[in-house]
């Protein structure tokens, strides 16, 4: 996911995927643990995400503040 579409979310929206994005991540930390995860960059990928989605969050609370 890249940020434009992030942007175009609104902060709901936003904070919604922030909690599937942690799911995913955690599941992904589980199959890594059982040895059951072949593709290890999608750990990498998914943790890049979250934080991308909660920067343009923490952006659109702060503007919503102003």
């Amino acid at each position: 996911m890249n940020a434009t579409e992030l942007r175009a979310k609104d902060v709901a929206a936003l904070e919604k995927e922030v909690t599937d994005l942690l799911r995913a991540h955690f599941n992904l930390r589980m199959q890594k643990g059982t040895q059951q995860l072949s593709n290890h960059t999608l750990l990498g990928n998914t943790r890049r995400d979250i934080a991308r989605a909660k920067t343009i969050l923490a952006e659109k609370k702060k503007g919503a503040a102003k």
